[in-house]
């Protein structure tokens, strides 16, 4: 059973040829909105892959919340840990340039009245062996309580630190195990990701420092982790993004989704990676999160 403490959100997106400089106004091709926020995607992401999920989190009381919670629900998730409060539901502003990479914005508006309370129950409720999945919007105090809960319960918890902030130093620590992109993790190793050697040299160190098992997500350079005194790369699928919004969430919620299941470590990683990489090919966070079966065709090319 996979647990998610995290963010709902509702994405409003707008697709531009390219992105704009700053102070720069750029004509939009398309508009829509979608459900998404990191703990959503994530939470519909392991449903996706196979997991028994569990959604913690907070919505308002606008007309967004129910929109927010659409395919989480019809998906089978379990939303009975998601409140509902008074005032808005959190919101993403989103910019998709031609070539797929995009700008975001995030109001947290209902996500930033998660509580050390509410992680501490949705841990309560786990069993040894579970799988709690976290990320970094909504508040420190959240994040904590719920890694420190785990720790007493024999609960996996994994790490997805972004969006990055400056308490990424006082959360990583806590967690079993921690993923970032190259940005994030030069955050912790101190040293820019200017090359994937360097990654991987930066990697191993701090690996080798704190044991903590790491996953590196690079977009068209793969995936780099160290765990067990082990480094290594896994290749990306070859793509043409459409959208890259959602993808590292895909990852993270089929990498848990494998690791709950019992898979194998470097088995989990992969799958992971090319669910990552199929997230890419539709625009949208959620409605570009693909289904077990459309990732185990991939890996069997």
């Amino acid at each position: 059973m996979i647990t998610v403490i995290g963010s709902v959100n509702m994405d409003l997106i707008a697709t531009t040829p390219r992105l704009p400089e700053p102070g720069e106004t750029v004509t939009g091709t398309d508009f829509a909105t979608a459900p998404g926020g990191k703990g959503a995607n994530q939470a519909l992401a392991a449903r996706r892959a196979g997991a028994k999920v569990r959604m913690a989190g907070a919505v308002g009381s606008d007309a967004f919340a129910a929109e927010a919670l659409a395919l989480l629900e019809a998906a089978g998730a379990d939303l009975g840990a998601v409140r509902h409060l008074p005032g808005p539901t959190g919101t993403a502003l989103i910019l998709v340039g031609g070539d797929g990479e995009n700008m975001i914005a995030v109001i947290p508006a209902a996500n930033g009245q998660v509580t050390a309370r509410d992680a501490e129950a949705a841990v309560a409720r786990m069993d040894a062996g579970d799988t709690l999945l976290l990320q970094m919007e909504i508040p420190e105090d959240a994040v904590r309580a719920a890694l420190v809960a785990a720790r007493g319960k024999s609960v996996t918890s994994i790490l997805n630190i972004a969006p990055l902030s400056d308490a990424v130093e006082r959360l990583a620590p806590l967690a079993g195990i921690v993923i970032a992109n190259e940005t994030e993790f030069a955050r912790l190793s101190g040293r820019p990701a200017e090359t994937l050697a360097v990654v991987r040299t930066e990697l191993a160190a701090l690996h080798a420092r704190t044991g903590q098992c790491m996953i590196v997500t690079l977009g068209g350079d793969g995936v780099l982790w160290a765990r067990d005194g082990q480094v290594e790369h896994v290749a990306a699928l070859r793509i043409k993004p459409v959208d890259t919004v959602g993808a590292g969430d895909t990852f993270c919620g089929y990498l848990a989704q494998g690791l709950d299941s019992g898979m194998e470590f470097a088995a989990a990683v992969r799958r992971a990676s090319v669910a990552g990489a199929l997230a890419c090919l539709t625009p949208g966070a959620q409605p570009s999160i693909p289904l077990a079966s459309e990732v185990d065709a991939r890996l069997e090319d």
